[in-house]
């Protein structure tokens, strides 16, 4: 008789968006759980290794996860790791940016994907601090 399925089933958290968490006092971003432990950070790239509007993406230990270029029309390419090898795997176009909503569309990188179709949907209330992501009509993340 074969075993159930021990495929571990992920379990959500709530994580917390912080430019001012104690453990990251120069301004980057940090996504911190419910206990305050710091699970993810946005860090900067220094002005010798590429132009300011660029970001990485690293793990609690400091592992870089993706790397995040700006390009000239506003949009986002997401690379893999540090971004030295080039391998997007994601972009991201910002459709509406007002003081009350923003409404960001995400593609994911295929070789022989030519849909102009979003994958990922984000909208976003900054005042409020909130947003929601969306596959499809269907929410996945909030």
């Amino acid at each position: 008789m074969d075993a159930p399925n021990s495929d571990p089933i992920p379990i959500p958290i709530d994580l917390f968006v912080s430019k001012k968490h104690e453990a990251h006092k120069n301004g980057d971003s940090c996504f911190v759980d419910s206990n305050g432990d710091t699970i993810y950070k946005v860090n900067r790239r220094s002005s010798s290794q590429s132009s300011s509007g660029n970001r990485v993406l690293r793990d609690a230990a400091g592992t870089p996860l993706i790397s995040m270029h700006r390009d000239h029309k506003g949009s986002w390419q997401c690379y893999k790791g540090d971004g030295e090898s080039k391998d997007l795997i994601f972009r991201v176009q910002r459709t509406k940016n007002t003081l009350t909503r923003t409404e960001l569309e995400v593609f994911f990188v295929a070789e022989n994907k030519e849909d102009s179709t979003p994958d990922l949907k984000v909208k976003g209330f900054p005042f409020q601090r909130a947003c929601t992501i969306y596959k499809g009509n269907d929410i996945v993340a909030q």
